[in-house]
Parts: C-alpha cells; sequence; structure tokens
C-alpha cells in the first residue's frame, strides 16, 4: 500500500526522465547503498566477506560489463575471461614496471588496455553474428590464454607461471583486511554502475539497443554499426578489464592465467542469462546466485543427505550444481528471456498496480 505514484506529479521533462521515476525506489535505494556502506562492515564476519561479498561484487562488475556487450548491444561473447585476464597482467605490469605508479591508476590502465584489445578483436562483429561471432570472441579466449601462458614478459620472467601482488593502498589507506577490501569493491562498483546506467540511458546506449533489435533498420536511420559495435565491445571490454584486475588483486593476491580460462567466460554468460540481459539490475542479481547457489548447495545438500542417511561426496555437490545451473539456463530461456531481473519487474508493477493488477 506504500508503493504508490498518486500525488506524484512531474512537471518537466527532467523530472519524467529521472533513472528512478518513483521517489519509494530512489529512497530504497539509497538507503540500500547506506547500509552496504556501513551496516555490512559491522555485522558480517570475515568469511562472508572473503567467500561472498567481495567475489559478489567483483563479480557483478564484470557481468555488468558483458550485460552491456550481449544484453543491450545483442553481440555475443565467449571471451570474457580474456577481457579480464588483459585487464589483470596489464594492472600488474604497470604497477611493477612504472615507478611510484598508484594502485587505482594501474587498475584503470588496466582497464583501458582491456578496451583496445576488445576494439581489436570486436571487428569481427562488424561482418559477422551469432554463432559465428561467438567463435571469434572464444578464439580471443585461447590466444590470450597461450600468451600469458607463454610469453614470459607478461608474468616478469616468474618461473612458476604465476604472479602476485602485495597489499594495495589509496590515498594512504593499505586496503589489506577484508573489510577494506570489500569497501574499496564496493566503492568502485557503485560508481561504475552509476557511469552504466547513464551510458545506457543516453544517445550511445539508445545506438547499441538500436543494432540489437534490428542492425538493418538501425543503419537506415543513420546509426553507424561500426561506431555502435566497437564502442559497445571497448565499454564493456573496459568494465571486464577493471574487474580482472580487482579480482587479481583484491580477492586472490597471486594467480595464473587458469583464474580467467574459458569456465570464467562462461560463467559470466551465465550470470546475464540468468539475472536477466539488457537490465543492470540483472547483473547484481545473476552475480549473487552464481556466488550463494554453490555455498548453498554445499551446505544444504549434506545436510539432506544426513537426514535421508544417504552419504553424500564432494563430487555429487559438484554435479548438481551443474545440473541445476543448466537446468535454470534453459528454464530462463524458455519461460523467461529476460532473467531474475524480468520477474523483479513484473512483481514491482504489480505492487504499483495493487489491488487492480492487470
Amino acid at each position: 500500500m506504500f508503493y504508490r505514484e498518486n500525488g506524484q506529479f512531474k512537471t518537466s521533462y527532467k523530472a519524467d526522465q529521472q533513472v528512478f521515476a518513483i521517489p519509494q525506489d530512489r529512497w530504497a535505494i539509497f538507503a540500500l547503498v547506506v547500509f552496504a556502506f556501513v551496516g555490512v562492515p559491522m555485522l558480517v564476519d570475515e568469511y562472508m566477506f572473503r567467500a561472498i561479498l567481495v567475489p559478489f561484487l567483483i563479480l557483478s562488475l564484470a557481468a555488468l560489463g558483458v550485460n552491456i556487450l550481449v544484453g543491450y548491444c545483442g553481440q555475443i561473447t565467449l571471451g570474457a575471461g580474456a577481457s579480464m585476464a588483459v585487464g589483470a597482467y596489464a594492472a600488474y605490469n604497470f604497477l611493477i614496471r612504472v615507478d611510484g605508479m598508484p594502485a587505482l591508476a594501474a587498475i584503470l590502465l588496466g582497464g583501458l588496455m582491456a578496451a583496445a584489445v576488445g576494439i581489436v578483436f570486436g571487428v569481427p562483429s562488424l561482418r559477422v553474428r551469432g554463432l559465428y561471432l561467438a567463435v571469434a570472441t572464444l578464439a580471443a579466449q585461447f590466444f590470450c590464454d597461450w600468451a600469458f601462458l607463454r610469453i614470459k614478459w607478461f608474468t616478469n620472467n616468474a618461473s612458476s607461471g604465476s604472479v602476485s601482488v602485495a597489499d594495495i593502498s589509496l590515498f594512504g589507506w593499505t586496503i589489506s583486511s577484508p573489510t577494506d577490501k570489500y569497501l574499496f569493491c564496493l566503492g568502485i562498483l557503485v560508481v561504475f554502475s552509476v557511469m552504466a546506467k547513464n551510458l545506457v540511458r543516453g544517445n550511445m546506449g539508445r545506438q547499441w539497443m538500436a543494432i540489437r533489435d534490428m542492425d538493418v533498420a538501425a543503419t537506415v536511420i543513420g546509426i553507424r554499426p561500426m561506431y555502435s559495435k566497437l564502442t559497445a565491445f571497448a565499454v564493456s571490454s573496459f568494465y571486464l578489464g577493471v574487474a580482472g584486475a580487482l579480482w587479481g588483486f583484491v580477492n586472490l593476491g597471486s594467480w595464473e592465467p587458469a583464474a580467467f580460462s574459458i569456465d570464467r567466460s562462461l560463467q559470466l554468460l551465465f550470470m546475464v542469462i540468468i539475472g536477466g540481459m539488457g537490465a543492470i539490475s540483472g547483473s547484481f542479481f545473476g552475480a549473487a546466485f552464481i556466488v550463494i547457489l554453490p555455498i548453498f548447495l554445499n551446505q544444504m545438500l549434506p545436510l539432506v543427505g544426513s537426514l535421508l542417511g544417504l552419504q553424500v561426496s564432494i563430487a555429487l555437490v559438484s554435479h548438481v550444481e551443474f545440473i541445476i545451473f543448466g537446468s535454470l539456463i534453459v528454464f530462463f530461456l524458455i519461460v523467461e528471456p529476460h532473467g531474475i531481473a524480468r520477474l523483479w519487474a513484473t512483481g514491482r508493477e504489480k505492487l504499483r498496480l495493487w489491488p487492480f493488477p492487470h
């Protein structure tokens, strides 16, 4: 009964085009962000930070990048892990090879390098689409895996093939504890989420969606496919590059190319499909689902098995996890192609119209 628009009048175009048209939404998001910054650090223990919250924040940022390319521009990609790897290794090399390089600047430069590589591997999208484009981006994934594994310069000639970084600092703030890592990733995610929301609502976002819906008609009305597709690849790769740098610097601390393999690319694509393509909120829903589900299954399946007198092995839990992921992907593709975000939006619309839903 409190979710209403009665008496809320908009007297200007600016008011009508707000990101959150209903003040209840605006205040709810503001309260959620304040609670994330203030309340969560006081209530959550170290395990929650390390196992759930920090991975969730970084994977949400990566899912935002994939959603921009797949959900808003309609360009399929299987090379998201490659963009994350480029961002991580580029940031690492900027940090160790440039004296006095701030960690935040190295992370952003890693994102820019990922954007440049993304443009190069996005060129095939000008001529091919669908399955052929997916194969082209898959080739980028395999090429980056080979390059970071075989070219020793990227790993600073490390004999083990892995790299490691010390705790990073920002304006004298040493980011070492799980709470510090959480707040650092949360701040970056909030800034990048606002940027993504404004991008998809602006002129560039409308061009992406026109190309996604019908590229021939978009070309007829004056939209340049080359500019639209390559900017989508660049912005998406930039987000993925920053997420990859955060994944290596903040979450792992030490990594090798296997951390950004094809499995990571598929995981990010599953996040977008389950969470909701073409919706900023879908990136968060998908990341939360992918991060929480394995932990939930690891805790619940042995408990259920013990109640039934059955022995549940780790291998069985892993297999059940794959079965559930596959089943949900098929379910959402058939029943609700726009994922959890669309179900959430439908629920909000019914609340706005209650008690007269239609």
